[in-house]
């Protein structure tokens, strides 16, 4: 067998509490500090804690050239050896290392940067409820809101003095103004009134279609309403239909260029409701929306020109936030709503549609539908474009 390192690991020195019974009876507070070495691998979930033999170790590996296991053991202590490959830290070339070692050459086929990867892996939710979450940090302080965060930034970092300020002349009035003032991020929306197939086409169509495809040396690029690092567009839209005349609720890819969909599974009408809470980690606010899009980039579309790349990442990153606006405005046209979040269960959104996190890996979910007639979630309107009395209802 022949040994090497995984392609990609950040090594995070870190330091918790741990209640020490001697520091007590010392007369203490009986808390210590324990410092440790966490490695974060992109190509592994889990997290390990090392100690310093085996961070040493773990950095004279080469991570491209394969050494011989014997000549590792005769230089290294055995024990240590061992330990890395069962945590997958160490790849080996063996059959029994071959989903450690197919996974870890995912990332390296992927041209990942190091440090990017490991991020996007290791931020990723799983089974997460956020309402939970904030119920959960309420109980713990009766401290108002602003006094357990301290005041936020300033709205606006003012460079200079009113005075020396050049004003500028506001646009008047077109209809590209009137359909910006009705994109507002929607928390409300009207189960009882399934969506038409001709809105979910449009909205579909001018927020992910393609206009054009052409074929450059060697690669098809296409033309979409937004921009993408390299015109690459590496983003697609995956679907969860709850609530559409003529479709039936399940799962779908879109394809953009023949703007059509492809099902991926069919869902209970009365399950795709605890589903897409699922996918949006228990915002209730966004569950009843008649269509759930998850925006899931393929990194290896765009790390194929920008390889190893210090700014790829954030470049696909910035797809998700092109992609939303434009949906938002396409579904505003419609007379529909929308909203976007990042707030998302990752790691159940990969497992529903199939999706590998490191090669095809989920950004950001969005959606859009009918607007409910009455506020039972706050809606963030202050121009009272949408609800006229100040999104009362």
């Amino acid at each position: 067998m022949q040994v090497r390192r995984c392609a990609a690991v950040v090594v995070e020195p870190r330091e918790r509490l741990a209640f020490d019974l001697a520091r007590l009876l010392q007369g203490g507070t009986g808390l210590d500090g324990v410092r440790e070495w966490v490695a974060l691998a992109a190509h592994l979930d889990d997290e390990f804690v090392l100690d310093a033999a085996e961070v040493a170790l773990l950095g004279e590996v080469p991570v491209e050239q394969w050494t011989p296991f014997d000549e590792l053991v005769a230089r290294h202590d055995r024990g240590l050896i061992d330990g890395l490959l069962a945590k997958g830290l160490l790849v080996g070339d063996d059959e029994a290392h071959g989903d450690v070692r197919r996974r870890d050459d995912d990332v390296r086929a992927s041209h990942w940067r190091g440090i990017a990867a490991t991020t996007h892996r290791h931020t990723r939710w799983g089974d997460v409820d956020t309402l939970e979450a904030e119920r959960r940090f309420g109980r713990e302080t009766d401290r108002p809101f602003l006094q357990r965060l301290g005041p936020p930034e300033s709205l606006v970092r003012e460079r200079v003095e009113a005075a020396d300020r050049i004003a500028l002349e506001r646009p008047g009035d077109t209809p590209l103004e009137a359909l910006i003032r009705q994109r507002v991020t929607c928390r409300n929306y009207d189960r009882s009134r399934p969506l038409s197939r001709a809105d979910l086409e449009a909205t579909l169509f001018r927020a992910f279609g393609a206009r054009a495809v052409s074929e450059q040396p060697g690669i098809a690029v296409m033309k979409r309403a937004v921009p993408s690092a390299g015109g690459l567009h590496p983003t697609e839209a995956y679907l969860l239909v709850q609530n559409v005349d003529g479709v039936a609720p399940g799962l779908y890819h879109y394809h953009p260029v023949d703007h059509a969909l492809e099902p991926l599974g069919a869902v209970p009408a009365d399950e795709t409701a605890s589903l897409a809470l699922r996918l949006v980690a228990g915002q209730r606010h966004f569950m009843d929306a008649h269509v759930v899009v998850v925006l899931a980039s393929r990194f290896r579309r765009t790390f194929w020109k920008y390889r190893n790349h210090a700014k790829a990442w954030r470049a696909v990153i910035l797809d998700a936030g092109h992609l939303s606006q434009a949906m938002y405005l396409a579904a505003a046209e419609r007379g529909l709503a929308a909203f976007i979040t990042a707030a998302v269960n990752e790691r159940d959104i990969e497992a529903t549609f199939g999706l590998d996190p490191m090669l095809e890996g989920v950004v950001a979910v969005c959606g859009f539908g009918w607007r409910g007639e009455m506020v039972t979630e706050v809606e963030f309107d202050p121009l009272c474009s949408v609800w006229p009395h100040g999104g009362t209802g």
